[in-house]
């Protein structure tokens, strides 16, 4: 028997967690989610399943990881896909009124100049800009990959900008272009800042 101190006291509220550690996708084309998520968003592939003696057919998974202390060492995975050839054809994404279960998934770059590097990057690659908005607390371009999912490109403002009231920073959005060399542009130094003195 376990003693006392080994046993956990159940606190009086959910602990809260550190954050999401990973998403998992079903995706229609395994090959199509693979160039988009690694040639155009830059994740780099760290695993995918395979056959062993108490699992010899296992679903067509891959894993993939960005580089979270920008030191080029790969977590174990932040994204994962597992190929489900038979789902229905993607609807046109849109932020509201989407009909798959996944609004959209966001994607943080270390920083500004990196963010507008990427922006360059998509913008020549012809990826369709579905929104670019300034949100209170990131500066944002909204995409959409091969299986309709949203994917919000951002980078996030410093915190003083945001933490004063959060409320207030998560309700602004400013719309921006998403044509064009103006959809390049990024002010970044007349944010606002909320719940500031």
């Amino acid at each position: 028997m376990a003693q006392n101190q080994d046993i956990p006291k159940a606190p009086r509220e959910a602990v809260t967690p550190v954050g999401i550690n990973h998403l998992v996708l079903n995706v229609r084309d395994m090959e199509a989610s693979h160039r988009f998520w690694t040639e155009i968003l830059g994740f780099k592939q760290v695993g995918e399943l395979h056959p062993r003696p108490d699992r010899p057919n296992p679903p067509k998974m891959r894993f993939y990881s960005g580089d979270r202390e920008g030191d080029g060492r790969m977590n174990h995975h932040d994204l994962a896909f597992v190929e489900v050839p038979n789902m229905p054809p993607p609807a046109e994404w849109e932020m509201g009124g989407t009909t798959v279960a996944v609004n959209h998934i966001a994607v943080t770059l270390p920083n500004r100049e990196a963010w507008l590097a990427q922006l360059a990057f998509l913008q020549e690659k012809g990826v369709k800009f579905e929104r670019r908005v300034n949100h209170g607390m990131t500066h944002s371009v909204y995409i959409t990959d091969p299986n309709g999912y949203g994917v919000e490109v951002l980078y996030e403002l410093p915190r003083d900008v945001w933490e004063g009231d959060i409320d207030a920073a998560l309700n602004y959005a400013e719309r921006l272009p998403t044509e064009g060399e103006e959809a390049l542009v990024d002010e970044a130094s007349n944010v606002p800042v909320f719940g500031g003195d």
